[in-house]
């Protein structure tokens, strides 16, 4: 038995080789484990040891509960590959107390992925959709990208051919590297266009963009065009959008509000625009939140939340923000409870194209001071057999930092 002071907690990764790829140390580490918790490949991958075997808990969230049962025990955690990159390592990690765990990597599936495309790491995107929306991938299609992705199963490569092939980057190489490091391991190359390989349901997905001359460019710079979103003429127009944007700072895994969110337009920019960014949408109107979802599954971001209900009473209860946007149903009191519930270091930004919006802009810069500026844009356009300017409404912004 070991003391509650001692790391009690060993999670191992383990790979296709299963025992005979593990170091001595960590093999020995296994072999004298009381409990091994996994899934089912992880048990029989290492079924030449015995003690206690526990499958993973459904639902997989109780599965730090049933950890913190064990302690006082020798106990193990297999996982595949390295236990710290998009494995279950994070997650335990995040509940138990790190000096109560030991963490023995393996070669992960993107490192060995690499080394079978011979790809350079530092040279593309690592990206996950096991157990996740696959939609979130769309988000990296960009020219002449490469990109390694954990799938969830053996259909996943052809979802992924299909918004490939839809986006214009149906020429796109697509190779499927299955049960990496065993006897069964397996190789299966196409182009995203015609893919129609059946694959094992274990498998990493390496793809290597290539875009037509056609294809949609959707960088994660914001900015989008607007005919990239479906709308009903009411939203942040794209120059507008790229400066709102700017002021609101998208950071890795920061939560914006988006009142009043319209077709998602903001809220799904501000996901693209940094890794694990998360947003919610308030809109009271039905219609408004079915195109927002449409856009935030289209263009890669399907987490946006999105809830019914009307500002400020609507914010009762939310997670705090790090960024607000305050794009429709500006008051002083949709204020005022944006700006108590806003972390420090947070961002907000109101928008306004009427007189009467403006007037409680004015009235909040002069309280709060930050900066007010106005946005005035002008298209060029047909005009007749001739090309002219075309201005859009003009735009009151207000943005400030709280400190």
């Amino acid at each position: 038995m070991t003391t509650t002071a001692d790391p009690w907690l060993h999670i191992v990764g383990i790979g296709e080789d299963g025992m005979a790829g593990l170091l001595p140390a960590t093999r020995a580490i296994l072999e004298a484990a009381e409990v091994i918790v996994g899934g089912e490949r992880h048990h029989l991958l290492s079924e030449a040891v015995t003690a206690e075997r526990i499958a993973w808990p459904s639902p997989f969230n109780a599965l730090t509960g049933l950890l913190a049962g064990l302690r006082g025990r020798r106990v193990v955690v297999l996982a595949t590959g390295d236990p710290l990159w998009f494995s279950v390592g994070a997650r335990i990690g995040r509940s138990l107390p790190p000096s109560e765990i030991v963490y023995h990597p393996q070669l992960s599936a993107f490192q060995l992925a690499a080394a079978r495309m011979g790809w350079s790491m530092a040279d593309l995107e690592t990206l996950t959709v096991h157990g996740r929306p696959v939609e979130q991938m769309i988000a990296f299609i960009q020219p002449d990208a490469r990109l390694l992705i954990l799938t969830t199963g053996a259909e996943t490569p052809a979802q992924i051919a299909q918004f490939l092939t839809e986006r214009g980057f149906g020429q796109s190489r697509m190779t499927v590297l299955a049960n990496m490091g065993g006897a069964e391991e397996a190789r299966f190359d196409g182009l995203a266009e015609s893919w129609a390989h059946v694959v094992p349901p274990f498998n990493t997905l390496a793809v290597d963009c290539v875009a037509a001359p056609d294809a949609a460019l959707m960088p994660r710079v914001p900015g989008l065009a607007d005919d990239l979103f479906q709308h009903d003429g009411t939203m942040t127009k794209r120059e507008v959008r790229a400066a709102t944007l700017a002021k609101l700072m998208p950071m890795r895994g920061a939560l914006l509000w988006d009142i009043g969110t319209g077709c998602g337009s903001v809220a799904v920019e501000w996901m693209r625009g940094a890794r694990y960014a998360r947003a919610i949408g308030i809109e009271p109107r039905a219609d408004r939140r079915a195109m927002a979802a449409a856009n935030a599954l289209a263009l890669g971001v399907p987490r946006l939340e999105l809830i019914e209900g009307r500002v400020p009473e609507a914010l009762d209860g939310l997670e705090a923000p790090d960024a607000v946007f305050i794009g429709g149903g500006l008051t002083e009191a949709v204020f005022d409870a944006a700006w108590a519930a806003l972390r420090p270091l947070g961002r907000l930004v109101c928008n306004a194209v009427t007189l009467e919006s403006e007037a409680v802009l004015v009235a909040l810069y002069k309280r709060h001071g930050g900066e007010l500026v106005k946005l005035q844009i002008s298209r060029a356009e047909p005009v007749g057999g001739l090309t002219g300017w075309r201005p859009l409404m003009p735009v009151t912004q207000w943005s400030l930092v709280k400190r």
